[in-house]
């Protein structure tokens, strides 16, 4: 560790830490540092269309003599630009750009562990993660990845120590941890109460102070209280010896914040938001002076006009000064994504989002039209296909954590359905009692009321329930985020179902049994930790995928204007139909 910290924080708040005195040979060589630039990304989620992408992020690192690269994980899934092939060609920019190392996001499993592996193998960058292990018979074996890695630049020693969140076993697919025997063959170090993260990474710490003189985490943990405990801020704050945390998997938009480590050492704590809507910059000077701050694309581009002078004066733009092999590879992938699933196949005049006016996803906490319409198309599939041994759909939920879309209206394509529903996952028909459809929406519906976004909130077709927020959510979970049964009361009520003979809605009858429509995820794979659905009848399952399922619902509706294309009616409000009430 270096022996005299200075931070200071952009708000033009000043921390200074004082450690003893150091040595002369430890002078001499802090004399001979070099200021160090780390740029950094998180939750890029393959957003490589926008202004400020992997083209200009490289352009901007080749500007600077003593820099590193690094990603704190969530990078290969997200749009069609990352589904269409599995985050192949992601990997492949995130090689030419550079990258000096990455750590695993949750959402680097969603193509399943061998699809994770993969990822892994194909990168020309070491990913760490501390905290990832392989498990036989419940005992933990070795780390499956490097905890730490060391750089030397600039005459200074930089570790970086990966972190992945245990959420990852019900933010991704549990069933992708396990072998066919259900047995879990992969663990990620967490503890209910946090400890065994907190003890890991420490260890870590310690073994990388070895040979280091700064030290980095790179982790996905976010500071979402639903993360807790397992947040970056609770992991600084019960360890020591960290000099900064870059984080990922909030989506928060953190510039530079200073956090207190277990002995009240500063710790500086970054994140950069989501979407590529920043690039990270900390910067260590030669005495060891750390400090952080988020550029937009403007900002990149701004700092590059001096750079690329020449370029300007001869009558040439930012845009030709960055042309190269990222920008070619990224507008190629970009351009055949789209001329393949750019066909129109409907419109709307309806509005379908998910988003309030402050960037809240209120598809994770309440009823929207895009949840309303992506249950409504699974339940259409089904509807349409009851010859399945004369298996009529009853109901039909959609979690929505598994709803990507910002706003759509006018043309609908396939790929706008695929920017919907990201993930490639597959419609399944299963018979379930009341009994596990009731506590599938009361663990959905743990975090309503609390300011908590939960990805396993569930929308419905062919049902109604009302979430009594009065009632504090009893729902119980193990270590690993799996629903293991409801203690007290139920906060949902209300329950009902569809009657398509009569055509009214009946209450909900624990004891019969109902086919339920929904995706492989949530009802086959424990996603979102839905294991209640364990036991259920399998009627079928791989009928299609997500995006088509879309697709085949847009295509459905009249041509009600006469231009060829069906037009999608009757989700005209976003916060939804009132299908789902909260008192």
């Amino acid at each position: 560790m270096k022996k005299f910290l200075t931070v200071t924080v952009l708000s033009a708040m000043l921390f200074a830490l004082w450690l003893p005195a150091a040595s002369a040979e430890e002078a001499a060589t802090e004399t001979a540092a070099e200021t160090v630039t780390v740029l950094y990304t998180n939750d890029v989620h393959t957003y490589i269309d926008k202004d400020l992408g992997y083209s200009l992020a490289a352009r901007y690192r080749d500007t600077f003599d003593n820099v590193l690269l690094v990603d704190a994980g969530d990078h290969i899934q997200g749009t069609a630009y990352g589904s269409m092939d599995k985050g192949e060609s992601i990997t492949k920019l995130m090689n030419a750009c550079g990258y000096d190392a990455a750590t695993l996001g949750n959402h680097e499993f969603d193509y399943g562990m061998e699809g994770a592996l993969r990822t892994i193998e194909n990168a020309e960058f070491p990913y760490l993660s501390c905290n990832f292990y392989h498990e036989e018979d419940g005992v933990k074996g070795d780390n499956v990845l490097d905890s730490y890695k060391v750089f030397e630049v600039g005459g200074q020693k930089i570790a970086f120590i990966g972190i992945t969140t245990p959420e990852s076993f019900t933010k991704s697919t549990p069933a992708y941890f396990q072998d066919e025997n259900g047995n879990y063959i992969y663990g990620i170090a967490g503890g209910q109460d946090g400890s065994d993260l907190y003890e890991t990474v420490q260890e870590t710490i310690d073994a990388a102070s070895q040979e280091a003189d700064v030290l980095i985490a790179l982790g996905h943990l976010g500071v979402d209280p639903a993360s807790m405990p397992w947040t970056s801020e609770e992991v600084i704050a019960n360890t020591t010896g960290l000099d900064a945390f870059i984080d990922g998997h909030s989506h928060t938009t953190i510039p530079m914040e200073a956090v207190e480590d277990a002995e009240g050492n500063i710790v500086i704590l970054t994140q950069t938001g989501s979407y590529f809507d920043a690039l990270g910059q900390m910067t260590i000077s030669p005495e060891g002076e750390i400090t952080t701050e988020l550029l937009e694309a403007d900002n990149v581009k701004a700092r590059l006009y001096d750079v690329y002078m020449e370029t300007l004066a001869a009558g040439g733009t930012v845009e030709d000064a960055l042309a190269d092999g990222v920008a070619e590879t990224e507008a190629a992938w970009i351009t055949e994504v789209n001329d393949e699933l750019g066909q129109v196949i409907g419109t709307t005049e309806d509005v379908l989002d998910n988003f309030d006016g402050d960037g809240n996803r209120l598809v994770r906490s309440q009823e929207t039209n895009s949840g309303d319409f992506a249950a409504d198309a699974l339940y259409y599939l089904f509807d349409q296909t009851n010859a399945v041994d004369g298996h009529l759909v009853d109901m039909a939920i959609m979690n929505g954590g598994g709803i990507r879309n910002e706003a759509i209206t006018g043309d609908i394509s396939y790929l706008t359905c695929k920017n919907m529903h990201t993930f490639g996952n597959v419609a399944c028909l299963i018979e379930v009692t009341g009994q596990q459809f009731l506590d599938a929406l009361e663990f959905g519906a743990r975090g309503v009321g609390t300011g908590e976004e939960i990805g396993g909130f569930l929308h419905v077709s062919g049902a109604k329930y009302t979430i009594d927020t009065s009632i504090d959510s009893t729902a119980t979970m193990d270590d690993k985020g799996v629903f293991t049964g409801v203690a007290g009361d139920y906060r949902v009520k209300d329950v009902q179902i569809y009657n398509r003979e009569t055509g009214e809605y009946e209450p909900l009858d624990v004891n019969a049994s109902y086919n339920l429509a929904g995706y492989n995820y949530t009802l086959r794979d424990l996603g979102d930790g839905f294991s209640m659905f364990d036991g259920a009848v399998n009627i079928i399952d791989y009928v299609m995928e997500d995006y088509m399922v879309l697709a085949n619902y847009v295509q459905s509706f009249e041509d009600s204007d006469g231009d060829g294309l069906p037009n999608v009616t009757g989700y005209s409000e976003v916060n939804g139909s009132g299908r789902i009430t909260i008192q």
